[in-house]
């Protein structure tokens, strides 16, 4: 499978060995990671992944996913999916960037890329959560035409849901 391109970033779809490196810290010759990068998050997908990939084998395409700037190839966070798709199309989504890339729109067109992805290979229903107080990358999932979903006590759950040709939510 091949690396999703938006605009402005490469959206490349993680291995076995890059995840590896990731959680271990360590690029490969080939890796640009720009400064920050690994988050604790992105290190935390990696794991995720690197156990779905142990006990169910390889997700992809719904996996984890690096992002990439384009201008310089330099890996500014990661999206991804949760897991595959359950039996009636549903994904759960997750996404972060290094905080030096915030506030550039990185986030919402990463996203916007990730769902126009999902919705190609038949996903109908896409989640995703916020802590309460993360009113940035609440943004980011409305920006990316998601819409909320309820809350909790902990975070606010977004959601977008296609069915025949037009998104609703």
């Amino acid at each position: 499978m091949g690396d999703l391109v938006t605009a402005r970033l490469v959206l490349h779809p993680m291995t076995v060995g890059e995840a590896e490196r990731l959680v271990a810290g360590e690029p490969d010759g080939g890796a640009r990671w720009a400064p920050g990068y690994p988050t604790d998050g992105d290190v935390s997908a990696a794991r995720r992944f690197l156990d779905t990939c142990a006990s169910t084998g390889d997700p992809r395409p719904f996996g984890t996913y690096e992002i990439r700037r384009r201008e310089d190839g330099r890996a500014i966070g990661g999206l991804g999916f949760h897991g595959p798709a359950d039996e009636n199309g549903s994904v759960t989504i997750g996404y972060g960037l290094i905080p030096s890339a915030r506030g550039e729109g990185y986030a919402s067109e990463a996203l916007r890329g990730l769902l126009l992805f999902a919705r190609a290979r038949g996903i109908t229903y896409v989640k995703g959560d916020a802590d309460h107080d993360n009113l940035a990358s609440q943004h980011v999932m409305t920006a990316a035409g998601m819409r909320p979903a309820g809350e909790d006590e902990r975070v606010r759950y977004f959601e977008i849901t296609w069915t025949g040709t037009t998104a609703e939510s």
